[in-house]
């Protein structure tokens, strides 16, 4: 197994201090791995892969809270609907749409994160600042099966450690602005923000969830 132990008992330690939730990304990683996490005391585990997330829900325990942090095709919301604890990665009307729907048919309201791109790589999902703020223009209340407790970001993929600093700060700029915002079910209180490379300086930015994985499981293996 490739778990670093001695690495999880660290930094939960450190993160339980100052009130920040890790979800420790298991994707691509055998139940084994996460077994051995779990039996060390974490619940929140993050996954990018519908299919994989389904398997592993009914093969682990079942107070496991699930977390989604990849792209989500609309499609595929019905597979998770009955069992996630949050989605990270709404990045559209369409989605939590959807989202809403699911949910309703299976009686629950389910926590969602709207994923703002905050990166200078195309190749990462999210709104736009300007997307961001129709979605709050248009009636998001309507959608009574879904809560939208904050807000998601991936930083850029660099070294530049000024840029990514940046890109948290617009990041938590834009969630103060629309945590005065408050509806029946808009409540900001997640700011999910920092992976394993600049976990800590998102937490200097505001960050109060990290999704650390390599750290925690060592390199994954592509998929």
């Amino acid at each position: 197994m490739s778990v670093n132990s001695e690495e999880y008992k660290k930094i939960s330690g450190e993160l339980k201090q100052i009130k920040v939730t890790l979800v420790a990304v298991s994707k691509t990683k055998p139940v084994e791995d996460i077994l051995e996490l779990y039996n060390l005391g974490q619940r929140d585990f993050g996954e990018n892969y519908v299919q994989e997330l389904v398997e592993k829900h009914e093969q682990l325990p079942k107070d496991i809270r699930w977390h989604f942090i990849g792209h989500l095709q609309s499609n595929k919301a019905k597979q998770i609907a009955p069992f996630i604890s949050l989605i990270h990665s709404v990045d559209s009307e369409k989605l939590l749409k959807e989202i809403n729907k699911q949910a309703a048919r299976n009686n629950r309201v389910i926590d969602c994160l709207l994923q703002v791109h905050i990166a200078k790589e195309e190749t990462k999902f999210g709104l736009d600042e300007n997307e961001l703020k129709e979605l709050f223009a248009s009636n998001l209340k309507t959608y009574k099966n879904v809560f939208v407790k904050g807000l998601m970001g991936m930083a850029s993929f660099t070294d530049n450690q000024e840029m990514v600093r940046k890109e948290f700060q617009l990041l938590k700029s834009l969630f103060d602005i629309h945590t005065a915002l408050q509806t029946s079910n808009v409540n900001f209180q997640t700011l999910s923000m920092g992976m394993s490379s600049d976990y800590n300086i998102a937490i200097e930015e505001g960050s109060n969830m990290v999704r650390i994985g390599n750290l925690l499981f060592g390199k994954r293996s592509k998929k």
